[in-house]
């Protein structure tokens, strides 16, 4: 078999280059790939791509040489896309096993700053679970910390939708980490997620969010929470189409209502004026007459109770008397 310089150049018909199985990439832009395409057009491909050769025996008894890509997919595409018929190639030995096709394929994404990050954690996920790599190994191969590595990672324990939506950069990868804070809370997560999708929220206003949910957890856990001011909270959170939060003080209390823009303000009272008007009897005078006229039925019906209570008490003692006489 034909030995071939790892730094040689050599032109190779584009059609024998098949893809490479161990390529992280699995998102292109294709606005991109078209700028680079015309780049290839007028001015060629300035960087060659790296391939391994291998040469298998035909039917007939002749060699055949059969390539595959390494490192340079944009490369190979743009060039396939500008018509060319062949192209500059570094072979390297075809003795270079997986992990190192995939290590290059990586470092070479990275290097340009263009993989997406759920590609790239993919990548990790791919290296340490194929080729036994830790943390450490993987950080140490791209010139990253370990927290770089294992905060990547990370990604991958995020809904479906979520992971979609980061590899399209419909969202940053800087709202992922107060994402991530919710794991234990799916819906909320979920909320979370569409808030930032549709508000256009900052990083900084979704770790916010985040951590008053955080908050709002550990206060429903540990005070004792009224259960019917949580009703009220979740009602007004469906009616309003934000979170809301209810607390009670020595006397009245108050409620927040998140809110991002003026829009949103508008909105929430575009949806109360609505709701006054198609039940107009529940004012909040009305409101108020019929909450005193509940305190008064309930102090009521307190008080009919505790006639009985001291009607019962009252009769046992009797019984017991009658008891003591006979006796």
């Amino acid at each position: 078999m034909s030995h071939f310089q790892n730094d040689s150049i050599f032109w190779i018909e584009v059609e024998k280059i098949k893809p490479n199985p161990f390529q992280p990439r699995r998102e292109f832009d294709y606005q991109k790939l078209n700028s680079l395409s015309e780049s290839i057009r007028q001015y060629g491909v300035l960087q060659p791509i790296v391939v391994t050769r291998t040469e298998k025996v035909k039917e007939d008894g002749g060699l055949v040489a059969e390539y595959e890509l390494v490192a340079g997919e944009r490369r190979l595409r743009a060039s396939k896309l500008a018509g060319l018929v062949q192209i500059p190639v570094i072979i390297r030995s075809e003795e270079d096993d997986e992990g190192m096709k995939l290590e290059l394929a990586i470092i070479e994404n990275l290097q340009r700053e263009d993989l997406n990050p759920i590609d790239r954690a993919k990548a990790f996920d791919r290296l340490i679970k194929e080729f036994n790599m830790k943390h450490e190994d993987v950080a140490k191969k791209i010139g990253k910390s370990r927290v770089y590595v294992t905060n990547t990672l990370r990604l991958l324990s995020l809904p479906e939708e979520i992971m979609q939506a980061v590899a399209e950069g419909k969202i940053m990868e800087g709202h992922t980490r107060p994402i991530l804070m919710l794991r234990d809370r799916p819906q909320e997560q979920t909320t979370l997620y569409k808030e930032v999708l549709y508000k256009k929220l900052s990083v900084r206003d979704t770790e916010s969010i985040a951590r008053r949910i955080a908050y709002d957890k550990v206060r429903k856990k540990d005070l004792a929470i009224d259960p019917e001011l949580v009703d009220f909270e979740e009602k007004l959170a469906e009616s309003l189409g934000t979170r809301v939060q209810i607390e009670r003080r020595e006397v009245g209390g108050k409620v927040i209502i998140d809110f991002f823009t003026n829009e949103d303000v508008k909105k929430i009272i575009n949806i109360l004026q609505s709701e006054i008007k198609r039940n107009p009897n529940e004012s909040l005078e009305n409101y108020e007459k019929n909450y005193s006229l509940n305190q008064e039925n309930q102090e009521i019906d307190k008080e009919e109770i505790k006639q009985k209570e001291d009607k019962n008490s009252n009769e046992d003692e009797e019984l017991y008397s009658l008891k003591d006489f006979s006796i």
